[in-house]
């Protein structure tokens, strides 16, 4: 299954599709279909890698609804994980990444304003190492004295969070939570947690990308190119999730 979604990933999320694209072209030049698809695949990479791209793309993602009128008041706080990083020359030590890491400070926040139950989700990176909702219930308790009530070991991805989480909060009777994951990734997680019929009230890591109207933002660079991946995996991520959930 990871290999498939890597294919899936490489196939449909430029710049590397993009670049493909303009290589079948140059090798097909001599046909006009060929220059075509050369000619899109380069305007393709240029468009992506323009700063200005990415920004519309993150600000896109940043948009996305509260819970309906008379919704249950969350009972619960349930935390993404996203990355980790080696925490020693020891091979196999790890710790939580920055991105996880600025997760877990804005759910040690909140949980200490409202008091709620904590619930930690993130599966095993590799063989043999501990889960990230272990490395994240340490980082908690040690690093913000935030105690963890669940953990959610065995996901793999966004919609298995949203699927085990449900199925460990549901037995505890809880059917409405505060979601704390990155302001670029709720879109995608709010489509799986409501689908498997938690109720999720936002609660986004601070929303870090605006709208820079400057020249700089019509030169394209490498950095351009990251940003813009991202967003566009996040994109198809949510295209892929909205229709799971409507089949």
């Amino acid at each position: 299954m990871m290999m498939l979604d890597r294919i899936a990933t490489f196939l449909l999320v430029p710049p590397i599709n993009l670049l493909l694209l303009a290589l079948a072209g140059f090798a097909l030049r001599r046909r006009r279909a060929g220059r075509i698809l050369c000619g899109l695949g380069l305007a393709g990479l240029l468009v992506t890698a323009l700063p200005l791209t990415g920004q519309l793309l993150y600000l896109g993602l940043e948009q996305f609804t509260d819970p309906p009128a008379g919704a249950p008041a969350p009972a619960a706080i349930v935390i993404l994980s996203a990355d980790v990083n080696q925490t020693s020359d020891t091979p196999g030590t790890l710790g939580v990444g920055f991105l996880t890491l600025e997760r877990i400070r804005a759910g040690a926040t909140l949980q200490r304003a409202s008091g709620l139950p904590v619930l930690v989700s993130g599966g095993v990176i590799g063989q043999g190492q501990q889960s990230l909702a272990e490395l994240m219930t340490r980082s908690l308790g040690t690093d913000f004295a935030t105690p963890v009530r669940w953990q959610e070991r065995t996901s793999r991805n966004t919609w298995e969070n949203a699927a085990n989480s449900a199925a460990i909060l549901q037995a505890e009777g809880v059917r409405s939570v505060f979601l704390v994951t990155h302001a670029w990734h709720m879109r995608r997680s709010l489509i799986a947690f409501r689908h498997f019929g938690i109720t999720a009230t936002p609660a986004p890591v601070p929303f870090s990308r605006a709208l820079h109207l400057w020249r700089g933002e019509l030169v394209p660079t490498v950095g351009a190119w990251v940003d813009s991946y991202y967003a566009l995996h996040e994109w198809v991520g949510c295209a892929w999730y909205a229709l799971r959930a409507w089949l």
